[in-house]
């Protein structure tokens, strides 16, 4: 299971990790962490040093009932810094984290290497031609409603069959625009409640009969520290077991906030089944 990134095919039948680098403000993590160029680099530095295969970098909180901004604020965030990154780490595999095709369309312009869509394309309709313009690979997430409105949008009547429904759409759109790369991402807490997340975390393996690579963000998650009855800080250890629960799913990319011990994740997962086959 291969895909094709700036032109470098990288294989994800051995797991991958995507580093997060929040340009926001109010994150509900690292929010403000990474605004001073100086701070960012190190942490991409950082990130590619402790074995980041991409890196993650938006401008628009998606945390539950965060502000909604405009789309010049949101390329007034991002722009420099892929600029700054690439100059000094030009082999970086940048992900851009937008569901705006303009903010897409010239990140993708300016040396971004694939989208990563929370709305998969549900917010902006343009978005599947500018990733079939620019044949990158496109990151599908499933959610209901806006990061505003999604809180209260968790009621199904069958969750698992509602996002593989909505996942074959999404795929039979990008097949008919010739977009040869997407991953699909189930959106643990987008518009899912706790016992919903811990679910689809035990079904994730369901999503590999899609056929293409899935991504888990689980990350620091209110389903892990709101279950310990701790912070986002204190949920390091948390997020360790919820990846290790994902990769024995089927996933193929982590995406974290701390890169270090999700690479060591992969490597046990992999001695783990090198093991027993």
């Amino acid at each position: 299971m291969t895909i094709n990134c700036k032109g470098e095919l990288l294989d994800l039948s051995q797991s991958k990790v995507m580093g997060i680098l929040n340009l926001t403000p109010d994150s509900f993590y690292d929010g403000g962490r990474f605004i001073k160029e100086k701070e960012l680099l190190h942490q991409v530095e950082k990130m590619l040093n402790e074995g980041a295969s991409f890196i993650d970098i938006g401008g628009y909180s998606s945390r539950p009932g965060a502000d909604d901004i405009s789309i010049d604020e949101e390329k007034k965030r991002v722009l420099p810094v892929l600029e700054v990154v690439l100059k000094m780490f030009p082999e970086t595999l940048i992900s851009i984290d937008t569901f705006r095709s303009e903010v897409a369309t010239e990140c993708l312009e300016g040396g971004a290497a694939m989208v990563n869509d929370i709305s998969g394309g549900s917010l902006d309709e343009r978005m599947f031609e500018v990733v079939a313009k620019y044949q990158v690979p496109y990151i599908i997430m499933h959610m209901r409603g806006t990061p505003q409105t999604m809180k209260s949008m968790t009621d199904y009547d069958d969750l698992l069959k509602e996002i593989i429904y909505y996942f074959s759409e999404k795929i039979a759109l990008a097949n008919q625009l010739k977009i040869n790369d997407v991953i699909i991402d189930p959106g643990f807490g987008f518009a899912k409640t706790v016992e919903q997340n811990y679910f689809l975390l035990k079904n994730l393996a369901l999503l590999k009969n899609l056929d293409r690579p899935i991504l888990a963000g689980l990350s620091r998650k209110s389903m892990l520290y709101k279950t310990l009855g701790i912070s986002p800080e204190g949920a390091l250890n948390s997020t360790t077991a919820a990846n290790i629960l994902a990769l024995e799913n089927g996933a193929n990319i982590l995406r974290v906030h701390d890169v270090k011990e999700a690479v060591e994740c992969i490597k046990i997962h992999e001695a783990y089944k090198s093991s027993i086959s």
